[in-house]
């Protein structure tokens, strides 16, 4: 099998798997109990919750774990409107966001919110004075990824913010989660972000949403207090100890890391693009960690049956996308409906070869001397 998926899932690093191992004989008792078994317990989740902070540049007390960035971008977004209601009831989000973004947004519509969609320049990033124009003394909600899943584009966010600086009744939450072990990621300007651990090699279950301290997010679950008020449930020590580490080897070891991923990325566009009915979705400035492309004439979902059939494995549209729509990403970008059906997704890591990516390129052949009549 050739995994090519990577910003769907990552493997578990051998080491953050260890650590979670580790954890879990080591601390038996729950953390909010009051014995010695629960005070260890608390003592390895503090720990934990001081190094994430420290990565992340943000206050300790601003750590919300969640079981993964859908939960905690549920959490910032419901919340966050709800904050703002006695100020209004508009938001401005991006075509560019998660589903667990988009859904969010969808049923606060439902609520009686007005969610309007930023117009999208033809790199992929927001267009600013679209947003300066749509901005009102009502609006209570900005949500924009930091980095979207589809095409990689790497967002204005201190942009973005700068121009929020001007209305004080507007929370500004980004979604981090396709960002963090790609590019450097910093906790400044906004008011919430969420990630999760099994984008950067961590394990699947965990999630964070950080958030700015004196604002009072009304939780999701509720059931007591446990590492913070915001979130009920017993605490998930190996899981947040397992988060902190993949976090510390995502930031430490990113320039090493993306160097790598940009040389196989370099080596994909230049060989895609020599087929002639071949169009390379993903702009320049995009992460080299995600490639989107078009096969003129061939949908997306069968040039991927047709990998997946050699041993192949991409995506069509995000892992949380739903089927038999375009995707919306790459419409946005190319307004083109018939090359958004036609695009996928290659999603690289350091851990793929020279030889994997030979491998990609043969069976990228054979399918499109296949289905290219």
């Amino acid at each position: 099998m050739l995994y090519l998926d990577y910003s769907a899932n990552t493997p578990v690093d051998e080491a953050v798997l260890q650590c979670f191992c580790e954890a879990e004989r080591r601390y038996p008792g729950n953390a909010n109990a009051h014995h010695q078994a629960g005070t260890a317990a608390k003592a390895a989740i503090n720990e934990a919750t001081r190094s994430i902070a420290r990565c992340l540049g943000a206050p300790p007390a601003g750590i919300i774990y969640t079981s993964g960035a859908s939960e905690a971008n549920n959490l910032a977004v419901k919340g966050l409107a709800a904050l703002g209601r006695a100020a209004g009831r508009h938001i401005l989000s991006t075509p560019l966001e998660h589903s667990s973004v988009s859904g969010s947004l969808e049923a606060l519509q439902k609520q009686g919110y007005e969610v309007e969609l930023l117009d999208i320049c033809s790199d992929g990033t927001v267009d600013l004075a679209d947003l300066k124009n749509r901005l009102r003394p009502d609006t209570v909600l900005v949500a924009v990824t930091a980095v979207d899943s589809e095409l990689g584009v790497v967002q204005p966010i201190a942009e973005i913010a700068e121009l929020l600086k001007a209305y004080p009744n507007c929370h500004f939450h980004v979604d981090a989660t396709q960002a963090v072990g790609k590019i450097p990621v910093q906790f400044e300007g906004v008011d919430t972000m969420s990630l999760t651990a099994h984008k950067f090699y961590g394990l699947n279950g965990i999630g964070v949403l950080v958030k700015r301290l004196g604002l009072a997010l009304p939780p999701l679950i509720h059931g007591g207090e446990s590492t913070t008020p915001y979130r009920s449930g017993t605490p998930t020590v190996a899981l947040a100890c397992s988060l902190a580490l993949a976090l510390e080897k995502a930031a430490a070891e990113l320039p090493a890391r993306a160097a790598t991923v940009r040389s196989l990325n370099d080596r994909l566009r230049a060989e895609l693009s020599r087929y002639p009915k071949v169009r390379i979705n993903s702009p320049a400035n995009a992460v080299p960690h995600i490639l989107n492309l078009s096969v003129q004439g061939v949908k997306g979902t069968v040039f991927q049956r047709e990998l997946d059939a050699r041993g192949v494995c991409v995506s069509v549209k995000s892992a949380c996308s739903s089927d038999g729509l375009p995707s919306r990403a790459v419409l946005a970008v190319s307004q083109d409906r018939r090359n958004a059906l036609s695009s996928w997704r290659i999603s690289l890591s350091h851990l793929t070869t020279k030889e994997e990516v030979t491998g990609f390129l043969y069976a990228f052949a054979e399918c499109y001397s296949t289905l290219i009549r």
